[in-house]
């Protein structure tokens, strides 16, 4: 494709939800000299992977609702007045009676932002903008001249396109390991159509997560029927020839996520209690680096001066490891499902009367707010983060939602789905001749090995290592670089590497701790092994900025995030 002198070629790889949220940046910009080029390996876009029938069936939902979703091009709510009538007859949705605050099925959800998609693209027109969509088409590799100033995008199916600017957004990605060579193993429980098993044994789930949720969800609904009381109240019936089927979750902590409640930001993280220039003179005054603590303290602690002052008295004096100790301790007193009713009891109520549930709020609003100053962690707090906080908030901001624990009650209540508590020095075995061992000590301290003819990982989307990155040219060229975080003290960089951490790197005379993916500057640039910023490739891939990124999963990430990156494409 010859260079044009007018427009400026802007490709997006992927075509699921980060994509449209770019696409969505950049037609509503001021622009109109562009030229987008978006390349997708399905044959539509804007659904992605947990929105198709790649990541869901028709028995699962968002954890969202409307009111909580970043405006796309017009909202669900305006939306469904005009969706095709088969589609609102197929997800038993009244436009007349539609209710911003509930949650939805995912698929009816991907419909949604396939429509969104649809519409932006024919505002791009109107404005002059014009728009080039490669469907069912997948990028072999992306191949940067910076001499030309150019990035080549080289397709599997031969031909190449050159661009001024490139963005990947290639969303989920579940690589297999073990599914497919090992009869009952899989790697993930998507897509969900595989976990319809016709089952007469126990199956093994890792995790307690939404993930694992789904994977109980389309288990059961194989296995047996739930049956709705005139009470109100659901149970679980198996069918006759899965008698002995049963769930068993396997958790860290041996806890359930919690549950959905009342937002009083349903967009988290937009009134941040601190400013990128507050964090920045931080980072000055501070070695280079942001303190874990100092994050805590004015991201977390300062908010409940003037929403919580009771809550604000309790934690005030306490560290980052004390309040966490006293929230975990609070949690693993209680028996798991007795504390997921009372969970639901609460959320119900914050719901019921639109009161938020603050302080598992700030916690969202905290983790969200992370991923700006994440880089800037010294390696030694990035381990506590991973270690102290994020399990933690990895079970509040689950908003797991109310009829996915109706299920989890009725399954619990028919003697179906328990929750067992491994700890942190569990062990998965896959098995040649079939399924996996799973090696932990119990309650009593004692070593545990149970077989599973069926397991599934449910631990959620990996965090993949730059060396995994799909596009391998900028890998072996060097354009890209594994992220890493320097240990703010060499002595306990020695400790660590001692310790047998094989991530812990030294890079002339310095320690530095290696981190999932590869390394992104504040406006989602590569970054290459010398050091230096890429700008035309940006990076926007779930799994491949995890280590920069604590919580860059979600709606409001993928609008924040292309926010930042069509302001420097732009400029």
């Amino acid at each position: 494709m010859g260079k044009g002198k007018l427009n400026k070629r802007i490709a997006i790889i992927g075509g699921g939800p980060s994509a449209l949220f770019m696409y969505k940046r950049l037609v509503e910009s001021k622009r109109k000299d562009l030229q987008i080029d978006i390349f997708e390996r399905k044959d539509y876009l804007g659904a992605g992977m947990p929105y198709s029938t790649e990541g869901a069936n028709n028995e699962h939902i968002t954890n969202v609702s409307d009111n909580e979703i970043p405006v796309i091009f017009n909202s669900i709510a305006e939306w469904v007045k005009t969706a095709p009538k088969p589609l609102l007859k197929k997800f038993d949705i009244d436009p007349q009676k539609f209710n911003e605050y509930k949650v939805l099925p995912r698929l009816f959800f991907g419909e949604y932002l396939i429509a969104q998609f649809e519409l932006l693209r024919s505002f791009a027109t109107k404005k002059g903008i014009i728009t080039k969509v490669h469907l069912n088409t997948v990028v072999e590799d992306v191949i940067d001249h910076p001499r030309k100033k150019e990035v080549v995008v080289k397709l599997q199916e031969g031909g190449w396109f050159e661009f001024d600017s490139l963005i990947i957004c290639t969303g989920h990605n579940w690589p297999k390991k073990y599914e497919g060579k090992i009869e009952g193993y899989f790697d993930s429980p998507y897509p969900p159509q595989k976990m319809l098993l016709k089952l007469n044994h126990p199956v093994g789930l890792m995790g307690s997560s939404l993930t694992a949720i789904d994977a109980v969800r389309t288990l059961a609904k194989a296995n047996g029927k739930f049956i709705n009381a005139k009470d109100g109240k659901l149970s679980y019936e198996l069918n006759k020839d899965s008698e002995g089927f049963k769930l068993i979750m396997h958790s860290r902590n041996g806890l359930l996520p919690a549950i959905r409640f009342h937002l009083e930001d349903p967009h988290l993280g937009k009134g941040e209690t601190l400013l990128k220039t507050e964090i920045q003179e931080h980072i000055k005054a501070n070695d280079g680096f942001v303190s874990l603590d100092f994050l805590f303290e004015q991201n977390f602690k300062a908010r409940f001066i003037k929403e919580d002052p009771g809550f604000y008295k309790k934690i005030k004096d306490l560290t980052l490891e004390e309040f966490v100790a006293n929230m975990m301790a609070s949690r693993e007193k209680k028996e798991p499902f007795e504390l997921f009713k009372q969970e639901y009891i609460e959320a119900e109520k914050s719901i019921r009367k639109k009161k938020s549930v603050y302080w598992k709020e700030a916690l969202a609003i905290l983790s969200f707010t992370m991923n700006y100053p994440a880089k800037y962690l010294s390696a030694e707090d990035m381990e506590r983060l991973q270690k102290v906080l994020m399990p933690l908030i990895s079970i509040v901001i689950a908003f797991v939602p109310q009829s996915s624990c109706r299920i989890l009650f009725a399954l619990h209540d028919a003697g179906i789905l328990e929750i067992i508590e491994v700890g942190d020095d569990s062990e998965v075995k896959p098995i040649k001749k079939g399924g996996a061992n799973y090696h932990y000590y119990n309650s009593q301290n004692k070593k545990v090995v149970r077989h599973f003819e069926t397991f599934v990982d449910c631990v959620g989307q990996p965090h993949l290592s730059f060396k995994d990155f799909p596009f391998k040219s900028l890998v072996k060229k060097g354009k890209i670089s594994q992220a890493r975080l320097a240990f703010k003290s060499a002595e306990v960089g020695q400790e660590t590497k001692q310790g047998g951490n094989k991530q812990v790197r030294i890079v002339e005379g310095k320690y530095f701790l290696n981190v999932p993916g590869s390394t992104i500057n504040d406006y989602f640039q590569v970054v290459d092994k010398k050091g230096n910023s890429n700008d035309r490739v940006y990076l926007m891939a779930v799994p491949y900025m995890g280590g920069y990124n604590p919580d860059y999963s979600g709606l409001d990430f993928c609008e924040a995030a292309s926010t930042i990156v069509t302001q420097q494409i732009l400029i």
